[in-house]
């Protein structure tokens, strides 16, 4: 307790810290103020009736940043951008120079990863604003439209998602933390007040096991988060010595630290966006009558996503799937072989070269398989937990509990860093 005091008081005095934390702060002001602006044309209580009725967009107002609980003029919130990190991400896998120029050039290559993901959000916005217009007007939350009102609508909401997602960028930028990750925090944190008040007004004598085992499976995912995040294997490195004249260098041991979970709660983030285009397919299309392979494939989704085990399944092989694919973006053994080549290390009892690149990837392999199966277990916890105690209400909260510990995590760290920093 009187470490974290002692920080704060760095904080509060450093100038330039001070106004970080004080811009980051302002900036989530702002984006909740900007969510408790309303679209026009909405009937607000066919729109509260289909959000507590319908899981998909539960989920989606998670990352929209409870941007659709009133309909506001950034519904579609940070979903857009982050579809066009994704599909980034994707080609850095499938196309050796776009992952050259993300690994190899540096904060160069990383900032043209990031202009080309801006230019792709505008059309994905589009897509995904005209899409949702669509399936809100077929499930009546949207008073009658003209065609100049839709077009209206989707200006709004495109321009609201190009302005979160502004607000995230200037965050990362000048404030504290990744921006994009502190909106869908801020938009989690948010909701809180009104689920613990609709548990409490709910609350029965016959509720409480449930709340216990909910309370006590909480606690257990917080520590399970942190302990992932946080857990490291130390790879022993040793570094050649080199004699220079009448001075001897090197010769001292140090270890490479590799993260068991790399990929932190990307694959989940993945996972989630690729799931919700099936749902919004189904939503949009099913007010048409469809034939032939239309009307089958129609069906195939629909039974996708009303059967709970069919799509908890999925949901699990998607975060194990993206956990591996994602590590093995970010994490390349050859380029750390090489580096630590260049400055003359290896690791003991392993040749320089392919053996070393070898051994770094089967050690990341075998950490990539305990995380990935971790992440999995997580996302699809809430499922199990809903199918037992029936409660509809928890049905995101693993999700939701794992993106905060983890983007809390995050912060307190970059605060350390800039703690550290400013006292050396």
């Amino acid at each position: 307790m009187k470490n974290i005091l002692h920080k704060l008081h760095l904080i509060l005095q450093d100038d330039v810290l001070r106004k970080r934390v004080l811009f980051t702060l302002g900036a989530l002001l702002a984006f909740r103020l900007l969510a408790n602006i309303p679209l026009p044309f909405v009937d607000t209580n066919q729109l509260a009736a289909l959000l507590g009725a319908n899981d998909f967009l539960a989920i989606l107002n998670v990352f929209s940043g409870g941007g659709l609980t009133s309909l506001s003029i950034v519904m579609l919130g940070v979903s857009p951008f982050i579809t066009a990190s994704i599909i980034m991400q994707l080609l850095t896998f499938m196309f050796p120079k776009v992952k050259a120029m993300y690994q190899e050039e540096g904060e160069s290559g990383r900032k043209k990863m990031t202009q080309y993901s801006r230019l792709m959000t505008v059309p994905l916005a589009i897509i995904q604003g005209f899409g949702f217009i669509g399936l809100l007007k077929s499930q009546g939350v949207l008073l009658p439209l003209t065609s100049l009102d839709v077009a209206i609508l989707l200006v709004i909401a495109v321009a609201g998602s190009m302005l979160l997602t502004w607000i995230g960028e200037l965050v990362s930028e000048f404030g504290v933390g990744n921006g994009v990750s502190l909106i869908i925090f801020a938009g989690i944190v948010a909701a809180i007040p009104t689920q613990a008040s609709r548990l409490f007004f709910s609350f029965t004598p016959e509720v409480i096991p449930t709340y216990v085992a909910g309370l006590v499976v909480a606690l257990i995912v917080i520590y399970a988060v942190v302990v992932i995040t946080e857990a490291e294997r130390p790879i022993p490195v040793t570094y050649a010595k080199q004699v220079r004249g009448n001075n001897t260098y090197g010769g001292q041991s140090t270890y490479l630290p590799i993260r068991l979970n790399q990929a932190g709660v990307i694959p989940i983030i993945f996972a989630i966006s690729i799931l919700l285009f099936p749902n919004m397919i189904i939503q949009f299309l099913g007010r048409y009558n469809l034939t032939g392979i239309w009307e089958t494939l129609l069906n195939v989704l629909n039974t996708i996503i009303t059967n709970q085990w069919i799509y908890g399944i999925l949901y699990f092989v998607l975060v194990f799937a993206f956990t591996y694919f994602y590590t093995a973006v970010t994490f390349d053994p050859e380029k750390i072989a090489e580096n630590l080549q260049k400055g003359g290390a290896f690791i003991p009892g392993v040749r320089p070269g392919k053996s070393t690149v070898d051994h770094l990837a089967h050690i990341a392999t075998r950490l990539t398989l305990f995380s990935a199966l971790f992440l999995s277990v997580i996302a699809v916890l809430p499922f199990v937990i809903q199918a037992v105690t029936k409660n509809q209400s928890i049905a995101i909260g693993g999700t939701a509990l794992l993106i905060v510990v983890s983007v809390v995590i995050e912060l307190i760290k970059k605060l350390d860093a800039q703690v550290s920093m400013r006292e050396y």
